[in-house]
Protein backbone atom coordinates (compact mmCIF):
# COMPACT_ATOMS: atom_id res chain seq x y z
CA UNK A 1 0.00 0.00 0.00
CA UNK A 2 1.29 3.52 -0.95
CA UNK A 3 1.98 5.89 2.01
CA UNK A 4 1.06 9.22 0.85
CA UNK A 5 4.95 11.28 1.51
CA UNK A 6 4.15 14.80 3.88
CA UNK A 7 6.73 16.48 1.57
CA UNK A 8 5.18 19.03 -0.53
CA UNK A 9 8.58 20.23 -2.68
CA UNK A 10 8.41 22.39 -5.59
CA UNK A 11 11.67 22.13 -8.28
CA UNK A 12 12.55 25.78 -7.03
CA UNK A 13 13.12 24.49 -3.11
CA UNK A 14 15.17 21.59 -3.90
CA UNK A 15 18.33 24.19 -4.98
CA UNK A 16 21.42 22.49 -3.33
CA UNK A 17 23.70 24.70 -1.60
CA UNK A 18 26.25 26.46 -3.71
CA UNK A 19 29.85 24.23 -3.50
CA UNK A 20 32.38 26.67 -2.76
CA UNK A 21 30.46 28.73 0.14
CA UNK A 22 29.33 24.85 1.84
CA UNK A 23 33.28 23.79 1.00
CA UNK A 24 34.73 27.00 3.52
CA UNK A 25 32.13 26.47 5.87
CA UNK A 26 33.32 23.13 6.29
CA UNK A 27 37.06 24.28 5.90
CA UNK A 28 36.28 26.95 9.24
CA UNK A 29 34.69 24.12 11.09
CA UNK A 30 37.70 21.68 10.43
CA UNK A 31 40.36 23.70 10.29
CA UNK A 32 40.24 25.12 13.46
CA UNK A 33 42.09 24.03 16.55
CA UNK A 34 43.85 21.34 14.36
CA UNK A 35 47.47 23.94 14.38
CA UNK A 36 49.10 25.24 17.18
CA UNK A 37 48.38 23.80 20.33
CA UNK A 38 48.68 20.87 22.75
CA UNK A 39 47.01 17.64 23.59
CA UNK A 40 44.32 18.92 26.15
CA UNK A 41 43.25 17.42 29.18
CA UNK A 42 42.11 14.32 30.34
CA UNK A 43 40.91 11.99 27.40
CA UNK A 44 43.09 13.95 24.78
CA UNK A 45 46.15 13.98 26.06
CA UNK A 46 45.93 10.44 27.32
CA UNK A 47 45.42 9.23 24.21
CA UNK A 48 48.09 11.17 22.58
CA UNK A 49 50.63 10.34 24.88
CA UNK A 50 49.81 6.70 24.38
CA UNK A 51 50.32 7.54 20.35
CA UNK A 52 53.29 9.28 21.07
CA UNK A 53 55.15 6.15 23.27
CA UNK A 54 55.04 4.15 20.51
CA UNK A 55 54.87 7.09 17.43
CA UNK A 56 58.60 7.89 19.47
CA UNK A 57 59.41 4.17 19.93
CA UNK A 58 59.20 4.70 23.61
CA UNK A 59 57.13 1.91 24.15
CA UNK A 60 56.43 -0.98 21.80
CA UNK A 61 53.42 -1.33 19.73
CA UNK A 62 51.80 -4.36 21.34
CA UNK A 63 51.64 -3.21 24.50
CA UNK A 64 52.38 0.08 24.96
CA UNK A 65 52.53 1.81 28.64
CA UNK A 66 51.77 5.52 29.84
CA UNK A 67 53.26 5.42 33.38
CA UNK A 68 53.94 1.82 33.02
CA UNK A 69 50.16 1.97 32.63
CA UNK A 70 48.84 0.03 29.69
CA UNK A 71 45.88 1.49 27.67
CA UNK A 72 42.34 1.27 28.84
CA UNK A 73 41.03 1.16 25.16
CA UNK A 74 41.74 -0.87 22.37
CA UNK A 75 45.06 -0.19 20.83
CA UNK A 76 43.79 0.45 17.07
CA UNK A 77 42.89 4.01 17.28
CA UNK A 78 46.39 4.38 19.02
CA UNK A 79 47.95 3.13 16.15
CA UNK A 80 46.73 5.48 13.82
CA UNK A 81 47.85 8.35 15.36
CA UNK A 82 51.32 6.60 16.48
CA UNK A 83 51.54 5.74 12.85
CA UNK A 84 51.81 9.36 11.54
CA UNK A 85 53.91 10.32 13.97
CA UNK A 86 56.28 7.83 13.14
CA UNK A 87 56.10 8.38 9.69
CA UNK A 88 55.66 12.34 9.54
CA UNK A 89 58.51 13.13 12.88
CA UNK A 90 60.18 15.17 12.59
CA UNK A 91 59.20 17.05 9.91
CA UNK A 92 55.80 17.78 11.94
CA UNK A 93 55.50 18.06 15.79
CA UNK A 94 53.89 14.99 17.33
CA UNK A 95 50.70 16.84 18.19
CA UNK A 96 50.14 17.85 14.55
CA UNK A 97 50.85 14.99 13.23
CA UNK A 98 48.70 12.69 15.65
CA UNK A 99 45.97 14.93 14.79
CA UNK A 100 45.96 14.46 11.39
CA UNK A 101 44.16 11.40 10.73
CA UNK A 102 41.54 12.30 13.26
CA UNK A 103 40.59 15.08 11.30
CA UNK A 104 40.09 12.97 8.20
CA UNK A 105 38.02 11.45 10.22
CA UNK A 106 35.92 13.65 10.79
CA UNK A 107 35.96 15.07 7.48
CA UNK A 108 34.85 11.45 6.59
CA UNK A 109 31.85 11.49 8.90
CA UNK A 110 30.76 14.62 7.58
CA UNK A 111 30.87 13.20 4.00
CA UNK A 112 29.20 9.70 4.59
CA UNK A 113 26.19 11.40 6.82
CA UNK A 114 25.50 13.72 3.44
CA UNK A 115 25.64 10.66 1.28
CA UNK A 116 23.77 8.40 3.60
CA UNK A 117 21.39 11.10 3.46
CA UNK A 118 21.47 11.59 -0.13
CA UNK A 119 20.99 7.71 -0.82
CA UNK A 120 18.04 7.51 1.45
CA UNK A 121 15.85 10.43 0.12
CA UNK A 122 16.21 8.70 -3.16
CA UNK A 123 14.14 6.15 -1.89
CA UNK A 124 10.70 5.59 -3.31
CA UNK A 125 8.92 6.50 -0.05
CA UNK A 126 10.97 9.61 0.80
CA UNK A 127 10.06 11.42 -2.58
CA UNK A 128 8.19 14.68 -1.94
CA UNK A 129 4.27 14.02 -3.78
CA UNK A 130 3.56 14.89 -7.12
CA UNK A 131 2.08 18.09 -7.36
CA UNK A 132 -1.38 18.88 -9.42
CA UNK A 133 0.19 20.69 -12.22
CA UNK A 134 3.78 19.21 -12.25
CA UNK A 135 6.83 21.43 -10.81
CA UNK A 136 7.61 18.92 -8.41
CA UNK A 137 11.05 18.53 -7.16
CA UNK A 138 13.10 15.94 -9.02
CA UNK A 139 14.99 12.88 -7.19
CA UNK A 140 18.14 13.86 -7.60
CA UNK A 141 17.60 17.41 -7.03
CA UNK A 142 15.71 16.71 -3.52
CA UNK A 143 18.29 14.30 -2.51
CA UNK A 144 20.81 16.44 -2.91
CA UNK A 145 18.92 19.48 -1.01
CA UNK A 146 18.30 17.07 2.00
CA UNK A 147 21.97 15.72 1.94
CA UNK A 148 22.61 19.35 2.55
CA UNK A 149 20.14 19.79 5.33
CA UNK A 150 22.02 16.44 7.00
CA UNK A 151 25.21 17.97 6.43
CA UNK A 152 24.37 21.08 8.11
CA UNK A 153 22.86 19.74 10.62
CA UNK A 154 25.81 17.86 11.82
CA UNK A 155 27.71 20.45 11.79
CA UNK A 156 25.32 22.87 13.87
CA UNK A 157 25.31 20.37 16.63
CA UNK A 158 27.28 21.64 20.01
CA UNK A 159 28.13 17.94 21.24
CA UNK A 160 30.29 17.37 18.19
CA UNK A 161 32.56 20.50 18.31
CA UNK A 162 35.09 19.51 20.90
CA UNK A 163 34.86 15.66 21.03
CA UNK A 164 35.25 15.37 17.25
CA UNK A 165 38.37 17.91 17.35
CA UNK A 166 39.95 15.51 19.64
CA UNK A 167 42.41 12.42 18.76
CA UNK A 168 40.85 9.66 20.95
CA UNK A 169 38.92 6.44 20.52
CA UNK A 170 35.88 7.76 20.14
CA UNK A 171 36.13 9.22 16.79
CA UNK A 172 37.24 6.19 15.25
CA UNK A 173 34.08 4.78 17.06
CA UNK A 174 32.54 8.13 15.04
CA UNK A 175 33.24 7.65 11.67
CA UNK A 176 32.76 3.77 11.66
CA UNK A 177 28.99 4.56 12.95
CA UNK A 178 28.86 7.18 10.06
CA UNK A 179 30.34 3.79 7.34
CA UNK A 180 27.82 1.53 8.46
CA UNK A 181 24.43 3.98 8.13
CA UNK A 182 26.30 5.12 4.69
CA UNK A 183 26.28 1.09 3.61
CA UNK A 184 23.05 0.32 4.96
CA UNK A 185 21.75 3.38 3.11
CA UNK A 186 23.91 2.27 -0.32
CA UNK A 187 22.86 -1.06 -0.47
CA UNK A 188 20.05 -0.64 -3.24
CA UNK A 189 21.86 1.52 -5.35
CA UNK A 190 25.47 0.20 -5.18
CA UNK A 191 26.93 -3.59 -4.60
CA UNK A 192 30.69 -4.46 -3.87
CA UNK A 193 31.57 -1.34 -1.77
CA UNK A 194 28.78 -1.15 0.82
CA UNK A 195 29.05 -5.45 1.04
CA UNK A 196 32.29 -4.59 2.07
CA UNK A 197 31.92 -1.40 3.84
CA UNK A 198 29.11 -2.71 6.40
CA UNK A 199 31.72 -5.58 7.44
CA UNK A 200 34.78 -3.14 8.05
CA UNK A 201 32.39 -0.99 9.77
CA UNK A 202 31.31 -3.45 12.36
CA UNK A 203 34.41 -5.05 12.98
CA UNK A 204 36.22 -1.55 13.23
CA UNK A 205 33.38 -0.76 16.33
CA UNK A 206 34.43 -4.01 18.02
CA UNK A 207 38.07 -3.19 17.33
CA UNK A 208 37.96 0.42 18.83
CA UNK A 209 36.29 -0.58 22.22
CA UNK A 210 32.61 -0.52 21.19
CA UNK A 211 31.96 -4.53 20.99
CA UNK A 212 27.83 -3.90 22.51
CA UNK A 213 27.13 -0.76 20.12
CA UNK A 214 28.97 -2.71 17.10
CA UNK A 215 26.70 -6.17 18.10
CA UNK A 216 23.16 -3.49 18.27
CA UNK A 217 23.95 -2.00 15.46
CA UNK A 218 24.49 -4.52 13.40
CA UNK A 219 21.33 -5.97 14.52
CA UNK A 220 19.37 -2.95 13.90
CA UNK A 221 21.14 -2.74 10.23
CA UNK A 222 20.10 -6.44 9.66
CA UNK A 223 16.20 -6.07 10.66
CA UNK A 224 15.96 -2.96 8.58
CA UNK A 225 17.63 -4.18 5.33
CA UNK A 226 15.64 -7.88 6.28
CA UNK A 227 11.97 -6.08 6.28
CA UNK A 228 12.88 -3.82 3.10
CA UNK A 229 10.21 -4.39 0.04
CA UNK A 230 13.50 -3.89 -2.43
CA UNK A 231 15.03 -6.94 -3.37
CA UNK A 232 18.75 -5.80 -3.34
CA UNK A 233 18.45 -4.53 0.06
CA UNK A 234 17.00 -7.25 1.32
CA UNK A 235 20.18 -9.55 -0.24
CA UNK A 236 22.16 -7.07 2.25
CA UNK A 237 20.60 -8.58 5.04
CA UNK A 238 22.98 -11.27 4.91
CA UNK A 239 25.92 -9.25 4.73
CA UNK A 240 24.87 -7.25 7.13
CA UNK A 241 24.17 -9.99 9.74
CA UNK A 242 27.82 -11.07 8.68
CA UNK A 243 29.50 -8.21 9.71
CA UNK A 244 27.57 -8.24 13.29
CA UNK A 245 29.05 -11.95 13.33
CA UNK A 246 32.42 -11.29 12.77
CA UNK A 247 32.81 -8.88 15.05
CA UNK A 248 31.08 -10.52 17.50
CA UNK A 249 33.53 -13.35 16.93
CA UNK A 250 36.32 -10.62 17.11
CA UNK A 251 35.15 -9.72 20.20
CA UNK A 252 35.02 -13.31 21.83
CA UNK A 253 38.36 -14.04 20.71
CA UNK A 254 40.23 -10.75 22.26
CA UNK A 255 37.73 -11.68 25.07
CA UNK A 256 37.36 -7.48 25.15
CA UNK A 257 34.42 -5.78 26.30
CA UNK A 258 35.02 -2.89 28.69
CA UNK A 259 31.71 -1.06 28.24
CA UNK A 260 30.03 -1.84 31.43
CA UNK A 261 26.53 -0.74 31.43
CA UNK A 262 24.50 0.70 33.72
CA UNK A 263 20.69 1.26 34.34
CA UNK A 264 19.99 2.76 36.99
CA UNK A 265 19.34 6.28 37.04
CA UNK A 266 17.95 8.77 40.18
CA UNK A 267 16.48 11.97 39.96
CA UNK A 268 19.38 14.18 39.78
CA UNK A 269 20.98 11.29 37.17
CA UNK A 270 18.12 12.42 35.04
CA UNK A 271 18.09 15.85 35.49
CA UNK A 272 21.74 15.70 34.62
CA UNK A 273 20.72 13.50 31.02
CA UNK A 274 18.07 15.91 30.13
CA UNK A 275 20.42 18.88 30.67
CA UNK A 276 23.23 16.97 28.36
CA UNK A 277 20.77 15.93 25.63
CA UNK A 278 19.48 19.81 25.49
CA UNK A 279 22.43 21.42 24.77
CA UNK A 280 24.52 18.50 22.94
CA UNK A 281 21.83 17.50 20.53
CA UNK A 282 21.25 21.39 19.85
CA UNK A 283 19.02 21.71 17.24
CA UNK A 284 18.72 18.31 16.67
CA UNK A 285 16.36 17.48 18.94
CA UNK A 286 13.94 20.19 17.83
CA UNK A 287 13.98 18.99 14.31
CA UNK A 288 14.15 15.06 15.05
CA UNK A 289 10.31 15.03 16.72
CA UNK A 290 9.16 16.74 13.48
CA UNK A 291 10.24 14.31 11.64
CA UNK A 292 8.62 11.38 13.66
CA UNK A 293 5.30 13.25 13.98
CA UNK A 294 4.85 14.21 10.35
CA UNK A 295 6.94 10.86 8.84
CA UNK A 296 4.99 8.85 11.45
CA UNK A 297 3.24 6.81 8.97
CA UNK A 298 6.15 5.90 7.20
CA UNK A 299 8.24 4.68 10.57
CA UNK A 300 8.79 1.40 8.78
CA UNK A 301 10.41 2.68 6.02
CA UNK A 302 14.06 2.65 5.31
CA UNK A 303 14.39 6.30 5.57
CA UNK A 304 13.29 6.50 8.27
CA UNK A 305 13.62 3.84 10.20
CA UNK A 306 17.47 3.04 9.90
CA UNK A 307 18.69 6.37 11.22
CA UNK A 308 16.09 6.23 14.03
CA UNK A 309 17.60 2.62 14.98
CA UNK A 310 21.01 3.68 14.79
CA UNK A 311 19.98 6.74 16.82
CA UNK A 312 18.63 4.77 19.80
CA UNK A 313 21.74 2.78 19.41
CA UNK A 314 23.36 5.43 20.73
CA UNK A 315 20.78 6.64 22.85
CA UNK A 316 20.31 4.10 24.75
CA UNK A 317 24.60 3.68 24.88
CA UNK A 318 24.84 7.02 26.32
CA UNK A 319 21.47 6.02 28.57
CA UNK A 320 23.16 2.53 30.21
CA UNK A 321 26.65 4.08 30.46
CA UNK A 322 25.31 6.88 32.98
CA UNK A 323 25.08 9.58 30.92
CA UNK A 324 28.04 9.20 28.92
CA UNK A 325 28.49 12.30 26.04
CA UNK A 326 31.28 10.02 24.08
CA UNK A 327 28.39 7.39 23.77
CA UNK A 328 25.92 9.78 23.08
CA UNK A 329 28.39 11.45 20.16
CA UNK A 330 27.76 8.28 17.83
CA UNK A 331 24.04 9.06 17.60
CA UNK A 332 24.74 12.03 16.06
CA UNK A 333 25.47 11.03 12.62
CA UNK A 334 21.92 9.12 12.51
CA UNK A 335 20.33 12.37 14.48
CA UNK A 336 21.24 14.32 11.82
CA UNK A 337 19.99 12.34 8.86
CA UNK A 338 16.32 12.36 10.68
CA UNK A 339 16.93 16.54 11.20
CA UNK A 340 17.35 16.84 7.73
CA UNK A 341 13.70 15.00 6.56
CA UNK A 342 11.87 17.43 9.00
CA UNK A 343 12.73 20.39 6.01
CA UNK A 344 10.31 19.86 3.71
CA UNK A 345 7.54 19.93 6.49
CA UNK A 346 9.19 22.46 8.53
CA UNK A 347 6.35 25.76 9.01
CA UNK A 348 7.90 28.91 8.15
CA UNK A 349 7.06 30.18 12.39
CA UNK A 350 9.36 27.93 13.50
CA UNK A 351 12.33 28.08 10.48
CA UNK A 352 12.25 31.75 11.48
CA UNK A 353 12.08 31.21 15.36
CA UNK A 354 15.68 28.96 14.83
CA UNK A 355 16.81 31.78 12.22
CA UNK A 356 16.20 34.74 14.66
CA UNK A 357 17.37 32.71 17.71
CA UNK A 358 20.82 31.67 16.36
CA UNK A 359 21.19 35.28 15.06
CA UNK A 360 21.16 36.71 18.23
CA UNK A 361 22.93 33.77 20.63
CA UNK A 362 25.36 33.62 17.85
CA UNK A 363 25.98 37.20 17.51
CA UNK A 364 26.02 37.66 21.22
CA UNK A 365 28.83 34.91 21.47
CA UNK A 366 30.99 36.42 18.96
CA UNK A 367 30.78 39.83 20.51
CA UNK A 368 31.68 37.98 23.76
CA UNK A 369 35.02 36.84 22.79
CA UNK A 370 35.75 39.98 20.85
CA UNK A 371 35.56 41.93 24.19
CA UNK A 372 37.24 39.13 26.20
CA UNK A 373 40.15 38.96 23.41
CA UNK A 374 40.15 42.75 23.74
CA UNK A 375 40.95 42.31 27.65
CA UNK A 376 43.57 40.18 26.82
CA UNK A 377 45.65 42.20 24.41
CA UNK A 378 44.54 45.61 25.68
CA UNK A 379 43.54 45.25 29.54
CA UNK A 380 40.16 47.05 28.88
CA UNK A 381 37.66 46.57 29.88
CA UNK A 382 39.42 46.44 33.24
CA UNK A 383 37.16 43.95 34.97
CA UNK A 384 37.61 41.61 32.46
CA UNK A 385 41.18 41.36 32.03
CA UNK A 386 41.04 41.43 35.91
CA UNK A 387 38.88 38.24 35.78
CA UNK A 388 41.14 36.50 33.24
CA UNK A 389 44.30 37.10 35.38
CA UNK A 390 42.22 35.43 38.73
CA UNK A 391 41.34 32.51 36.06
CA UNK A 392 44.17 31.83 34.76
CA UNK A 393 47.22 33.17 37.18
CA UNK A 394 50.58 33.63 35.03
CA UNK A 395 49.08 33.56 31.49
CA UNK A 396 50.64 36.19 29.21
CA UNK A 397 48.92 37.07 25.90
CA UNK A 398 50.33 36.78 22.86
CA UNK A 399 49.59 38.37 19.20
CA UNK A 400 49.51 36.50 16.28
CA UNK A 401 48.45 38.54 13.03
CA UNK A 402 47.63 35.21 11.39
CA UNK A 403 44.86 34.01 13.92
CA UNK A 404 43.22 37.63 14.13
CA UNK A 405 42.90 38.06 10.33
CA UNK A 406 41.21 34.43 10.26
CA UNK A 407 39.07 35.85 13.27
CA UNK A 408 38.55 38.99 11.43
CA UNK A 409 37.22 37.06 8.07
CA UNK A 410 35.06 34.60 9.85
CA UNK A 411 33.09 37.36 11.72
CA UNK A 412 32.95 39.56 8.34
CA UNK A 413 31.25 36.19 6.51
CA UNK A 414 29.07 35.82 9.30
CA UNK A 415 27.95 38.89 8.98
CA UNK A 416 27.18 38.13 5.62
CA UNK A 417 25.67 35.20 5.98
CA UNK A 418 22.83 36.90 8.29
CA UNK A 419 22.02 39.43 5.79
CA UNK A 420 21.43 37.04 3.42
CA UNK A 421 19.05 34.94 5.10
CA UNK A 422 17.79 38.45 6.73
CA UNK A 423 17.48 40.19 3.57
CA UNK A 424 16.27 37.66 1.29
CA UNK A 425 13.48 34.65 1.55
CA UNK A 426 15.11 31.91 -0.27
CA UNK A 427 12.91 29.10 -0.55
CA UNK A 428 15.79 26.05 -0.16
CA UNK A 429 14.97 23.19 2.10
CA UNK A 430 18.08 23.64 4.04
CA UNK A 431 17.65 27.39 4.69
CA UNK A 432 16.47 26.79 8.24
CA UNK A 433 19.98 25.15 9.07
CA UNK A 434 22.52 27.57 7.34
CA UNK A 435 22.47 30.18 10.41
CA UNK A 436 23.00 27.95 13.03
CA UNK A 437 25.70 25.34 11.57
CA UNK A 438 27.31 29.02 10.29
CA UNK A 439 26.89 30.25 14.39
CA UNK A 440 28.92 26.62 15.51
CA UNK A 441 31.22 27.27 12.56
CA UNK A 442 31.82 31.05 13.98
CA UNK A 443 32.27 30.44 17.35
CA UNK A 444 34.77 27.26 17.13
CA UNK A 445 37.00 29.65 14.77
CA UNK A 446 36.76 32.54 17.46
CA UNK A 447 37.48 30.88 20.07
CA UNK A 448 40.14 28.45 18.24
CA UNK A 449 41.71 31.65 17.12
CA UNK A 450 41.60 34.77 19.27
CA UNK A 451 40.96 32.83 22.59
CA UNK A 452 43.42 29.79 21.51
CA UNK A 453 46.75 31.14 23.74
CA UNK A 454 44.49 31.23 26.91
CA UNK A 455 42.49 28.36 26.36
CA UNK A 456 45.57 25.98 25.48
CA UNK A 457 47.67 27.56 28.96
CA UNK A 458 44.54 26.54 30.91
CA UNK A 459 44.09 23.32 29.14
CA UNK A 460 47.59 21.59 28.72
CA UNK A 461 49.99 20.46 31.33
CA UNK A 462 52.49 22.20 29.81
CA UNK A 463 52.72 24.93 32.39
CA UNK A 464 52.52 22.76 35.26
CA UNK A 465 55.28 20.14 34.08
CA UNK A 466 57.46 23.34 33.41
CA UNK A 467 56.51 24.29 37.29
CA UNK A 468 57.28 20.70 38.13
CA UNK A 469 60.53 21.28 36.33
CA UNK A 470 62.32 23.80 38.61
CA UNK A 471 61.98 20.82 41.19
CA UNK A 472 62.80 17.79 39.92
CA UNK A 473 65.66 18.64 37.35
CA UNK A 474 66.48 18.05 34.23
CA UNK A 475 67.11 14.13 33.91
CA UNK A 476 66.16 12.38 37.24
CA UNK A 477 66.50 8.35 36.28
CA UNK A 478 62.99 8.02 36.74
CA UNK A 479 59.96 9.43 38.67
CA UNK A 480 57.72 7.26 41.10
CA UNK A 481 54.11 9.07 40.71
CA UNK A 482 51.92 5.83 42.91
CA UNK A 483 48.13 6.40 42.09
CA UNK A 484 48.69 9.67 39.46
CA UNK A 485 46.26 9.70 36.56
CA UNK A 486 47.48 8.86 33.11
CA UNK A 487 46.25 12.00 31.85
CA UNK A 488 49.10 13.45 34.20
CA UNK A 489 51.15 10.75 33.76
CA UNK A 490 51.32 11.64 29.83
CA UNK A 491 51.51 15.27 30.43
CA UNK A 492 54.74 14.84 32.13
CA UNK A 493 55.95 12.33 29.56
CA UNK A 494 55.59 14.06 26.74
CA UNK A 495 56.52 17.92 28.19
CA UNK A 496 58.86 16.69 30.63
CA UNK A 497 60.72 13.99 28.59
CA UNK A 498 60.91 12.14 32.02
CA UNK A 499 60.20 8.27 32.94
CA UNK A 500 57.12 8.21 34.91
CA UNK A 501 55.97 4.90 37.03
CA UNK A 502 52.54 5.64 38.04
CA UNK A 503 51.88 2.39 39.22
CA UNK A 504 50.02 2.04 42.89
CA UNK A 505 53.38 0.81 44.01
CA UNK A 506 56.43 2.94 44.49
CA UNK A 507 59.15 2.57 42.56
CA UNK A 508 62.87 3.12 43.45
CA UNK A 509 63.17 6.49 41.66
CA UNK A 510 64.95 9.30 43.40
CA UNK A 511 62.42 11.64 42.89
CA UNK A 512 58.30 11.04 43.75
CA UNK A 513 55.37 12.64 43.10
CA UNK A 514 51.99 11.94 45.19
CA UNK A 515 49.10 13.23 44.02
CA UNK A 516 46.99 15.43 46.76
CA UNK A 517 43.55 14.93 46.30
CA UNK A 518 42.59 16.66 49.26
CA UNK A 519 44.94 19.98 49.45
CA UNK A 520 45.56 20.58 53.21
CA UNK A 521 48.53 23.00 54.76
CA UNK A 522 50.33 20.13 56.33
CA UNK A 523 52.57 17.84 54.24
CA UNK A 524 52.38 14.48 55.50
CA UNK A 525 56.16 13.08 56.03
CA UNK A 526 56.99 10.11 53.83
CA UNK A 527 59.93 8.16 55.55
CA UNK A 528 63.40 8.13 53.19
CA UNK A 529 61.95 11.14 51.72
CA UNK A 530 62.23 15.08 52.21
CA UNK A 531 59.19 17.69 51.02
CA UNK A 532 60.09 19.78 47.92
CA UNK A 533 57.58 21.20 47.04
CA UNK A 534 53.88 21.95 46.17
CA UNK A 535 52.85 22.38 42.96
CA UNK A 536 49.53 22.98 41.31
CA UNK A 537 48.61 23.32 37.86
CA UNK A 538 47.68 27.22 37.31
CA UNK A 539 43.90 26.94 36.35
CA UNK A 540 42.86 23.96 38.76
CA UNK A 541 43.58 24.81 42.24
CA UNK A 542 41.94 21.20 42.64
CA UNK A 543 44.56 18.98 41.37
CA UNK A 544 47.94 19.47 42.50
CA UNK A 545 51.02 17.04 43.77
CA UNK A 546 54.01 16.83 46.39
CA UNK A 547 57.37 16.84 45.16
CA UNK A 548 59.69 14.89 47.17
CA UNK A 549 63.60 13.63 46.86
CA UNK A 550 65.20 11.30 48.50
CA UNK A 551 66.92 11.80 51.22
CA UNK A 552 70.17 10.00 50.25
CA UNK A 553 69.81 11.86 46.74
CA UNK A 554 69.25 15.31 48.53
CA UNK A 555 71.65 17.73 48.63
Amino acid sequence: MNIPSPALVTQRAAQRLPRLPLLLLCAAYLLPGLFGRDPWKSADITAFGYMAAIGEGRSPWLAPLVGMLPPESMLLPHWLGAAFIALLSPALEPALAARLPYALLLALTLALTWYSAFHLARTQAAQPVALAFGGEAHVVDYARAIADGALLALMATLGLLQLGHETTPELAQLFAMALLMWSLAAAAHRTVVPRAAVVVSLVLLSACDAPNIALAAGIVGTVVCARSVDAPVRRFAAWAAAGTLLSLAMTLVLQHARWHWRFEFDAEQLLQLSRLLSWFLWPVWLLVPWTLWHWRRHLLKRHIALPLGLALVGLGACIALGGSDRALLLALPALAVLAAFALPTLQRGTSAAMDWFSVFFFSAGALVIWVVYAAMQTGTPARTAANIARLAPGFTAEFSPVRLIAAVAGTLAWLALVRWRTARHPQALWKSLVLPAGGVALAWLLVMTLWLPALDYARSYRPWVQRIARHVGPDPACIAAPGLQRAAAAGLEYFGGWRVDARPETANCPVLLLPEREPTRAVPSMPGWRFVARERRPTDRDESVLIYRRAAASR
